[in-house]
């Protein structure tokens, strides 16, 4: 009897993003760090200065974390309700922050307690910042206001008053100590002077131009132009919370509540990567050198990923040379003519559909590959088994006789994959097949009557879509048709008949 040889799985084109410099430098993070925070991750500010530690502002807290640590090193918890945006000064000595209660709190952090506290402000302030000159700090708050403090004496300088609501966002320059941006819920507002702009909620500065985020958009803004608005991205499908801009300013960050993380170029402000998290963003920072990337979400988990080290990697693979090398010894060994060669034959595994579709139990075979514990494999398997069935003729025999769990397993499986390119030929033939066995019993289940209702619906789109494909290629014949150039006839040369 002739050995049974298992399945072939075979090998389907992948259909990927195309690997990138992008792709490998923002793949080449380390597994993430979860930390549980007291609540929501309203803000996370790393340290400009070395060893680069950052603040997490969450609930009625600020923690400060070293660069690796996974518990804080230092806490600041004076405050009575939440606090809001921890900002570290340029040289890493001072850090402010606002709060819920009206009041600006400015810490040091070599130590614990306040070292001062504004008071002027009469709701929440969401927003504080030092200016460039590491004397003065700005400030913005839901009493449509946002004010300058001094902060030897702890007064305030100058306020200002044409904001028409709250005010949850702010910028200072870095170039100029008497600019900064404030802006509130339907403008933003350049200090000493207004322009109306549609429903801003956050932004962050850049020197020349500088990126809002209202809503589901981030507009890329110069104001050196009056307020040009350069471009309008519309990469997210829900509001944008939080913007960030890479050590070296050739890209953009942008966190939004639907779970997404998107890498922008700033020259082509084309999406270059993205990230996907487990619940919706608040917050993020990187590190300087983009050594990390720290994300802050609604739940109150704090996810960090720190960049893997060439060096370490080059290290390891050093330490495993000699083992290797034991491993592949005499692999290359060429025998000579008086050796004599024993050959052990190899052990051939079975998986579990193999092992009943030698048996000839070609159903179970097919809710063998179709299990739950099987799901997790690629499609590809899934494919190659109908295929296997078909070549056997005991196809329709697999799909029939099944009862409303292990069809809608079926169906499930169709739904997910029929537009695909690549398995579109075999899974609508397996459609065919199915609608043909259980015509007659439609009606008796609602669960089974939606899925085929929306595997309908799904091919009905995509015989839409290829239609409309065919119409623009149509379009691009004949317009290339008519751009094609005439070949010039070459002239008649004298010829010496005379004809």
């Amino acid at each position: 009897m002739a050995e049974y040889k298992p399945v072939k799985v075979q090998s389907f084109p992948k259909l990927g993003e195309k690997v990138t410099k992008d792709t490998s430098y923002w793949k080449n993070f380390k597994a993430p760090i979860q930390i549980k925070e007291f609540g929501a991750v309203n803000k996370i500010d790393f340290s400009p200065v070395p060893p680069y530690n950052y603040a997490v502002t969450a609930s009625s807290r600020i923690h400060i974390y070293g660069r690796y640590s996974q518990e804080p090193i230092k806490t600041f918890s004076r405050f009575k309700d939440v606090a809001y945006c921890a900002t570290y000064r340029d040289d890493g000595k001072l850090l402010v922050a606002g709060s819920e209660e009206g009041s600006i709190r400015l810490f040091d952090t070599s130590g614990r307690a306040a070292l001062r506290q504004f008071d002027g402000h009469t709701k929440a302030v969401h927003v504080v910042g030092f200016l460039s000159d590491k004397f003065r700090i700005v400030s913005g708050a839901d009493d449509y206001t946002s004010k300058v403090w001094d902060i030897s004496s702890a007064s305030e300088i100058v306020s200002y008053n044409e904001h028409t609501d709250y005010v949850r966002c702010g910028c200072t320059s870095k170039l100029n100590a008497d600019l900064f941006v404030t802006g509130w819920w339907f403008t933003f507002c350049f200090s000493y002077s207004c322009m109306p702009m549609k429903c801003l909620v956050y932004y962050l500065c850049a020197n020349n131009p500088f990126f809002l985020k209202g809503g589901r958009y981030v507009k890329v803004w110069d104001f050196l132009r009056g307020g040009q608005l350069l471009v309008s991205l519309r990469n997210h499908h829900k509001t944008v919370t939080c913007l960030c801009l890479s050590s070296s300013g050739q890209r953009l960050l942008s966190g939004s509540l639907d779970r997404h993380v998107k890498v922008y170029s700033t020259t082509s402000y084309k999406v270059v990567h993205s990230f996907n998290y487990a619940a919706s963003i608040l917050s993020l920072a990187l590190a300087p050198e983009d050594e990390s990337l720290v994300v802050g979400m609604t739940n109150g988990i704090l996810n960090v990923k720190h960049r893997k080290r060439e060096g370490a990697r080059e290290l390891l693979q050093q330490r495993r040379r000699p083992a290797y090398r034991t491993f592949v010894k005499g692999k290359n060994y060429m025998p000579k003519q008086e050796d004599f060669i024993v050959s052990r034959p190899a052990k051939t595994y079975l998986k579990k559909y193999d092992k009943l579709l030698r048996s000839f139990q070609v159903s179970k075979a097919l809710d063998a590959v179709l299990a739950d514990s099987a799901r997790k494999k690629p499609p590809e398997v899934i494919v190659t088994v109908f295929q296997e069935l078909n070549r056997r003729g005991t196809l329709k025999n697999a799909l029939a006789g099944r009862d409303e769990k292990q069809l809608s397993v079926l169906l499930s499986f169709l739904i997910r994959h029929v537009t695909d390119a690549r398995f579109a030929p075999v899974l609508i033939n397996i459609a065919e097949m199915i609608i043909e066995i259980y015509m007659p019993v439609v009606g008796q289940s609602s669960v089974i009557d939606r899925q085929f209702l929306k595997l309908q619906n799904l091919i009905e789109k995509e015989i839409d879509l290829q239609e409309e494909l065919l119409e623009v290629l149509g379009m691009m014949d004949a317009l290339f048709a008519t751009m094609a150039r005439k070949k010039p006839m070459p002239l008649d040369k004298d010829n010496t008949d005379g004809l």
